[in-house]
C-alpha cells in the first residue's frame, strides 16, 4: 500500500515538473499547436473540408488544375486550388492527412504491443529468449525500416486475393509499418527491464510468489513508460513518413483514397507544367505534421532526461 501511493505520488511530480518545463519552452508550445491544428483538421475533416475528395459526385473534372486564389483564373470555392481530377486540394490534404495518421497510429500502436512484449520479457526472462530476440533485432537493424516495409507489403499482396487488395491495403501497411519499428520498443524496453528488476520492489514480489506477467505488467511497465512514450512520439512522425513514402512509391493506400504521398506523386508529375500548388501544399502539411511531432518528441525526451538539461 506504501509503495503504491509513493509511485502515485511520484507520478504526480513528474507530470507536474514535465507540465512546467511545457509552459518554460517556447518551441514545444509552437510544436503542440502545430501538431493540434494539423491532427484536429486531419481527425475532423468531414467537418472543415468542402467536399470529400474520395466521393466522385462531389468534384469535377472540369475544375482540374485551378490555381489558389490569389492567382489568375483561380476559383473563390478552392482556397488552395484543386488537382489534376477537379478535387478541392485543402480538402483532399485533410483526408489524406487523417488516413496518413490512421496507418500511423495503428502501426505505433502494433509497433508498441510487439515491441514492449518483447522487450520485457527478453529483459526480464534472459537466457536463450533474450538472446534469439535480440538477434532477431540486430537483423532486422541492418536493414533500412522502408526495405522492410516494402518487403512484409509485397509479401501480403503476393498472399492475400487480388480482390482483397484494397479492402485489407490499409490493414497490410499498418503491420508492414509496424513490424519495421518494433525493435526501438523492444529495445527500450529489455535496457530498462534490465534496471528495474534488479530492485527491490520487484525482487519482493518474487518473494511473495507473484506471477512474473503480473510484475512485468504491473510493477515494472509502468516504471518504464517514460522512455516508450518518446519512442512511440518519435516513432509516430516516422510511421507516417512511412506510409506517405510507399505511398509516393505507389504501394501504399489505395489510389482511390489518395494520402499525403498520393498527393505528393500526383503533383510531383505537373510540377514542371506550372501547377506547383499540387506538390508544394501537400508537401507542406506532410512537412509541418512531422516535424512538429518530432519537436514534441525530442521535448519529452529532454523532459524526461534530467541529465540532458
Amino acid at each position: 500500500m506504501i509503495a503504491d501511493l509513493r509511485a502515485g505520488w511520484a507520478r504526480v511530480r513528474v507530470e507536474n515538473e514535465l507540465l512546467y518545463l511545457f509552459l518554460q519552452n517556447r518551441v514545444a508550445q509552437g510544436a503542440a499547436i502545430i501538431a493540434i491544428l494539423c491532427i484536429g483538421g486531419a481527425l475532423f475533416a468531414p467537418l472543415f473540408a468542402a467536399s470529400d475528395p474520395y466521393d466522385l459526385e462531389t468534384f469535377s473534372i472540369l475544375d482540374n488544375f485551378m490555381p489558389p486564389i490569389w492567382q489568375e483564373f483561380s476559383d473563390p470555392r478552392f482556397i488552395i486550388g484543386t488537382d489534376d481530377q477537379g478535387r478541392d486540394l485543402l480538402s483532399s490534404i485533410l483526408y489524406g492527412a487523417r488516413l496518413s495518421l490512421i496507418v500511423g497510429v495503428s502501426a505505433v500502436v502494433f509497433a508498441a504491443v510487439l515491441g514492449i512484449s518483447l522487450g520485457l520479457a527478453a529483459g526480464y526472462l534472459g537466457g536463450r529468449f533474450d538472446t534469439i530476440v535480440m538477434r532477431v533485432a540486430d537483423v532486422q537493424l541492418s536493414l533500412p525500416a522502408i526495405l522492410t516495409a516494402l518487403l512484409v507489403d509485397g509479401v501480403a499482396r503476393g498472399i492475400l486475393p487480388r480482390e482483397q487488395h484494397e479492402e485489407l491495403m490499409l490493414i497490410v501497411l499498418a503491420l508492414a509499418i509496424g513490424l519495421s519499428l518494433w525493435v526501438n520498443f523492444a529495445r527500450v524496453a529489455r535496457a530498462s527491464t534490465f534496471v528495474e528488476r534488479n530492485k527491490e520492489y520487484v525482487q519482493a514480489a518474487q518473494i511473495m510468489g507473484v506471477h512474473p506477467f503480473r510484475i512485468m505488467m504491473q510493477s515494472i511497465l509502468p516504471n518504464i513508460r517514460g522512455p516508450l512514450l518518446v519512442i512511440g512520439t518519435i516513432d509516430l512522425a516516422v510511421a507516417i513518413l512511412l506510409e506517405a513514402t510507399l505511398s509516393f512509391l505507389g504501394v501504399g493506400v489505395p489510389a482511390n483514397q489518395p494520402s499525403l504521398g498520393t498527393l505528393i506523386r500526383i503533383g510531383t508529375e505537373y510540377i514542371f507544367s506550372g501547377e506547383w500548388w499540387i506538390v508544394f501544399f501537400p508537401s507542406m502539411g506532410l512537412i509541418l505534421l512531422i516535424v512538429s511531432v518530432n519537436l514534441l518528441g525530442d521535448f519529452l525526451r529532454d523532459a524526461l532526461n534530467p541529465g540532458s538539461r
